[in-house]
């Protein structure tokens, strides 16, 4: 899988922009604020219809201007299509083969991308929210249905929550649509739970094994799924929606004293050991930045591994965050089988044959040359 060709409109500090790429590895050369990063998320939003670095779509558009699109020729499994998001004030548009995909689920997965940039490394010691969001983002990639679940989930979580502070409030009694709420709630954390545990598991099993191989074999990754339930070791659906039910009918009256929903997969999290010892709490800046490495090259293997196709890697100034081993394995991993996309200030103290080979872009003030 690589992308063949970009086009920019009035995206961010790009007036207009074509671009045509190595299938390999192409490596963006600028100062900062020069637009390198906004042409790394370009990509990603190609891919997943949004922004990585923000929620608000206006924010992509340029300013003064009404509307952005970005285009893409994208080659998978022996096949060339286009892609396309169009963004105005209003909402936004993405088409796929030039027709409007209606569903997000239907739009995401054509282009499949792995980001790795400085806020990665935030994974392990950063918040719940960023490690939800990363296992969301993979598994709505490969499993687009994911993503259609995840959406019911949290606009239901929605309704659940302003009903029950209306219930704290006393400004309802019934409770009725309560529970009807709830049962809705449970059969979509159910798939998503399902989906999660079966993701991690495939996703720990590369992950030991390439942080093991990072560590010279000192080190063995962990990867443990933290419910807000006890699933009693319960990986498949029709187990979960009842540990679910019972525990909801036990938390009901403590969620309406409190006024919001207490469990669900919307407070989950991750956990990650390095020879037992939780990572967040007792591992060494180093381990930290393996770990998280050793996370995104798994991500990799394990999209070839379900799509039968690499995906298309984003590196935004994240080589010079790594030391000279780290960057090695990293470099080493991709070389002749990832299309990458390097955003970098420098390549200057990166001695590697693989971006000795990469196509250079310089950037400057939202113009680029070769």
């Amino acid at each position: 899988m690589y992308i063949q060709s970009l086009q920019l409109l009035n995206y961010r500090n790009y007036p207009k922009l074509t671009i045509e790429f190595d299938d390999k590895v192409n490596v963006f050369i600028g100062e900062n604020a020069q637009g390198k990063t906004n042409l790394m998320e370009a990509i990603y939003v190609l891919g997943f219809s949004k922004s990585h670095r923000t929620t608000k779509d206006k924010e992509l558009i340029q300013w003064e201007q009404n509307y952005a699109k970005i285009e893409g020729s994208v080659y998978k499994r022996n096949r060339q299509f286009p892609l396309e998001i169009s963004i105005t004030n209003k909402g936004k548009k993405a088409k796929l083969n030039h027709l409007e995909q209606k569903r997000l689920s239907d739009y995401i997965g054509a282009l499949n991308i792995v980001m790795f940039a400085p806020e990665d490394l935030n994974l392990v010691k950063g918040s719940p929210q960023i490690r939800r969001r990363f296992i969301d983002m993979e598994i709505g990639q490969i499993q687009p249905v994911y993503i259609y679940h995840l959406g019911q989930y949290i606009k239901i979580l929605k309704q659940r929550n302003h009903l029950l502070k209306q219930l704290q409030k006393k400004q309802k009694v019934d409770i009725t649509m309560l529970h009807v709420l709830t049962d809705q709630l449970i059969e979509h954390a159910g798939m998503i739970i399902e989906k999660r545990i079966h993701f991690l598991e495939r996703l720990r099993n590369w992950a030991a094994d390439i942080h093991s191989g990072i560590s010279r074999n000192l080190e063995h990754l962990d990867i443990r799924y933290q419910a807000t339930i006890d699933l009693a070791n319960s990986d498949q659906k029709e187990e979960i929606l009842q540990h679910y039910l019972s525990t909801f009918e036990k938390m009901e009256s403590k969620e309406i004293e409190r006024g919001t929903t207490l469990i669900g997969p919307h407070r989950d999290d991750l956990a990650f050991f390095v020879n037992g010892k939780n990572v967040q709490t007792f591992g060494s800046q180093g381990q930290q930045r393996t770990t998280a490495l050793s996370l995104k090259l798994a991500e990799i293997e394990l999209i070839h591994q379900e799509i039968g196709d690499y995906p298309i890697l984003l590196l935004d100034d994240v080589l010079s965050e790594l030391d000279d081993y780290r960057q090695s394995h990293l470099l080493d991993t991709i070389e002749g089988k990832v299309q990458t996309f390097v955003s970098t200030t420098s390549v200057d103290g990166i001695d590697h044959q693989t971006l000795k080979k990469a196509e250079i872009f310089k950037v400057h003030d939202g113009n680029i040359t070769r």
